[in-house]
């Protein structure tokens, strides 16, 4: 295989994340296999791609062509075995160094030795999950901003131990699909995260003390500081779990409260209310979507 050919792709987890990488992966024209450990996750991964590849036919964003093209192009798994031929392996699993860390280790034995390996960690350290692998030289952080299909960012986080010829090919992979590419340090939430969740928390908070309600708020980020999406908006687009994990792998790597979720958040989550992929959040919504239109 040439070094600069990536034809197929394997995700390696089946939840929001993976699955919205998978579209990205297809929309780019790539063989793509999602796999989770059970078929219950696999097949909740296959719903919200056959969502969003319907939803993106039915507003003329893809051809009846296109629509089918991708479809052909996506296979699903439960067995780690699939991911043999892939030329990168894309993580998406939960949030947790040793979960991640395990998994480059069980995949050093499946893979060939030329596999890009990605890890799509948010909050973790990219060495630490990649000394995992008797290849770390092979491991790269790519840390696609939720909801991938639709988010043209993606951190690419070289680890200390990734090659450059790793880091080139991996970032002119994420190019050919459309994304912009930024490169960030392996430090704990990069450059995205570690901006975006204290101003989030700040937001909850003001929320939480009465200061204005959540219209206001979303209204005065919207239109005074230019953001194309209120705070609130985009809570219930990522999913108010999400942005719990992502507070609290923050604020136990960091130890500043204003990584630590609100009380409200808690709350908000035990009553099932996580945001667009549930039909409520901070606001409701008559459609359950993983990935915002």
């Amino acid at each position: 295989m040439s070094e600069e050919v990536i034809q197929n792709v394997a995700v390696i987890g089946a939840g929001t994340m993976g699955s919205g990488i998978a579209i990205t992966s297809l929309l780019g024209g790539h063989n793509v296999c999602l796999v989770d450990i059970d078929d219950q996750r696999v097949e909740l991964g296959k719903e919200q791609i056959n969502k969003f590849l319907a939803r993106s036919l039915s507003l003329g964003k893809m051809s009846d062509a296109d629509h089918a093209a991708a479809i052909s192009r996506v296979s699903y798994s439960t067995s780690l075995k699939s991911a043999r031929d892939a030329d990168v392996v894309i993580e998406a699993v939960f949030e947790d160094t040793e979960v991640k860390r395990a998994l480059f280790g069980e995949l050093d034995a499946i893979c060939r030795a030329d596999t890009l390996f990605h890890t799509n960690t948010s909050t973790l350290s990219v060495t630490a999950i990649a000394a995992g692998s008797t290849r770390p030289e092979r491991v790269v952080g790519t840390h696609y901003c939720n909801p991938a299909p639709l988010m043209k960012l993606v951190e690419v986080v070289p680890g200390r131990r990734s090659a450059d010829a790793a880091v080139r090919r991996s970032t002119a992979y994420i190019e050919s699909l459309g994304k912009s590419v930024v490169m960030a340090k392996d430090v704990p939430g990069f450059i995205v995260n570690r901006l975006l969740v204290p101003f989030e928390n700040d937001c909850i908070r003001a929320l939480e003390a009465g200061r204005a309600d959540v219209e206001t708020i979303d209204a005065a980020v919207t239109l005074a500081l230019g953001y194309p999406m209120g705070p609130f908006r985009l809570l219930d687009t990522v999913g108010l779990d999400i942005h719990y994990a992502v507070s609290m792998s923050l604020f136990t790597q960091l130890h500043n409260p204003r990584f630590a979720p609100p009380p409200l958040v808690t709350q908000m989550i035990a009553a099932g209310d996580l945001g667009r992929k549930a039909g409520r959040g901070f606001y409701t919504y008559e459609q359950k979507l993983a990935f915002g239109a």
